[in-house]
């Protein structure tokens, strides 16, 4: 399966925007923490692939198959959701931001609702002082499974739109009440920055 699926990737025509703040920071040495929605993980997945990130996922058997996949593409992964182990992956996670490490999360995962903010990416960002960004992805021809995050597959050699928003800094003194607020902004954010890559595409 890792291999069909980088297969897939490699055929996909990519079109980026926003992108030159992120790539000046990896260009620095400099980390961040992305988030995207869970239907639309695979493309941010592949697009950061052997960057030395520390990757969320799951326990569940999806979260087998995709630690499968990231492995391939040398993710730090670590296993763990707000149901299973979520504490403690958040921790770990925490630990690699804070040692070098870019994070990745899909923070309506892994069971939604979909685009539907949780609190990982927003208190990952917060208390590691890292700037969050935000990735929207548009897919021309794709195939969406009947799952509950209606998870997205580019068909072979798709276009594919990938907008990111620019870098986002959580003050950690916010109090939780203020952070909750936080997490609903960037909610919007994110999903008009996916309707606009939807659009694009």
């Amino acid at each position: 399966m890792p291999v069909l699926i980088n297969i897939l990737c490699k055929s996909l025509k990519f079109e980026i925007k926003n992108k030159d703040e992120i790539e000046n920071l990896r260009s620095q040495n400099k980390n961040y923490v992305l988030a995207f929605w869970h239907g639309t993980m695979l493309i941010p997945w592949y697009m950061h692939r052997n960057q030395n990130v520390g990757a969320l996922v799951s326990k569940s058997k999806d979260g087998d198959l995709l630690t499968a996949v990231l492995k391939k593409w040398n993710y730090n992964v670590v296993r763990g959701s707000s149901h299973s182990g979520g504490k403690e992956a958040l921790n770990i996670l925490l630990d690699f931001a804070k040692a070098g490490h870019p994070v990745l999360i899909t923070p309506d995962g892994p069971t939604g609702p979909a685009r539907k903010m949780k609190a990982g990416a927003v208190v990952t960002a917060k208390k590691s002082d890292l700037p969050l960004f935000l990735v929207g992805v548009g897919i021309e021809k794709k195939h969406i499974l009947n799952s509950w995050d209606s998870f997205q597959i580019p068909k072979l050699f798709s276009k594919v739109c990938v907008i990111y928003s620019g870098p986002v800094y959580i003050d950690n003194s916010l109090t939780y009440d203020e952070t909750n607020n936080i997490i609903s902004e960037l909610e919007i954010k994110l999903e008009k920055l996916q309707s606009e890559a939807e659009k694009v595409c």
